[in-house]
């Protein structure tokens, strides 16, 4: 399925195959690493990093991606905004959940009734040079305000970085598995889910713009359906575009998303695939349940017909 995703590049008409590549992972005792020729495409931090001076401590977390960069260097993600310190580039936690007598938030640190953090690496496999590839296990903690902490989710975690010509597809797959003996309880709410993403500090209502496969935008994206959603704004280096694929396959596909509206934060780039957002859901003890997106991150701009044939591809249509 690989060799057909990316044989969708040439067909999208507005990418080609990587005629050369070096990527590697590189793993230390705190971040493991994914480089081009030396040069970063994405960090995933392993160790827990501290917030800004002078914020709460609770704020601290391992388990996300930050710096994410387009092949040109640029980076298009932030992390510890002043309006949501517990942004973190590129993360994932569920917000509204009952489990039990508990309702831990995995999201907002603050609450201190549960975190997310890294457990371990599981593989690491072998770059094949245009694709570089790792797999961490994550867990989901309830904290119970901070004490006596009970593991409900194990995570399996992976991202696979491909590398093309203008651009990198990253593929985050989670699969959740529930290893109480108590359903994990998600009802119906706005945010949370298994990827969310916060653009660079930079990017905002004048100089950056929101688009979704179904013509939507950040006025009245919110709420919606979507196959992808695509962002765009200046970058170090020129422009940069961040689009987030949804696999067909997914619970509740296409998912509901969270669009922050022009009026938060001066039009601040927010986003989040929110499978729950309708209609509740239970992770259920032992079953395992698997989220699929890809994102595009590139130095070029493309137009919605053009994601829609790397959509296609991903997808396996």
């Amino acid at each position: 399925m690989r060799h057909f995703y990316i044989s969708a590049l040439t067909l999208a008409g507005c990418l080609l195959p990587a005629t050369t590549g070096a990527l590697e992972v590189e793993e230390t005792g705190k971040a493991i690493r994914v480089l081009d020729k030396g040069k970063t495409v994405l960090v995933y931090h392993k160790a827990e990093v501290e917030p800004p001076k002078g914020a709460d401590p609770a704020y601290r977390r391992s388990g996300f991606v930050h710096p994410l960069c387009t092949p040109a260097g640029s980076v298009v993600t932030a992390i510890h905004p002043a309006d949501h310190i517990h942004h973190m580039g590129l993360w994932h936690a569920w917000v509204k959940t009952v489990h039990g007598k508990r309702k831990p938030d995995f999201w907002n640190l603050k609450a201190k009734s549960g975190r997310v953090r890294y457990a371990k690496t599981l593989q690491r496999p072998e770059p094949s040079g245009k694709m570089a590839s790792f797999t961490v296990l994550q867990e989901f903690i309830s904290m119970d305000k901070g004490t006596n902490p009970v593991v409900v989710l194990a995570e399996e975690f992976t991202l696979t970085v491909h590398s093309a010509d203008n651009a990198y597809l990253v593929d985050h797959t989670t699969v959740q598995k529930n290893i109480t003996d108590t359903p994990l309880k998600l009802p119906a709410y706005r945010y949370g889910g298994p990827i969310a993403y916060r653009g660079p500090a930079n990017w905002n209502n004048s100089n950056s713009r929101v688009f979704t496969s179904e013509g939507k935008n950040r006025s009245n994206g919110h709420a919606t359906r979507g196959r992808w959603c695509a962002f765009t704004g200046p970058a170090e280096k020129g422009n940069a575009l961040v689009a987030i694929l949804c696999h067909p396959k997914n619970h509740d596909a296409p998912q509901r998303m969270r669009i922050w509206p022009p009026t938060s934060h001066n039009g601040a780039i927010f986003f989040n695939y929110v499978p729950a957002q309708e209609t509740a859901w239970h992770l259920m003890p032992g079953k395992p349940s698997t989220m699929r997106y890809r994102l595009i991150v590139s130095d070029k701009t493309m137009n919605a017909e053009q994601i829609d044939a790397l959509w296609k591809g991903f997808a396996g249509q």
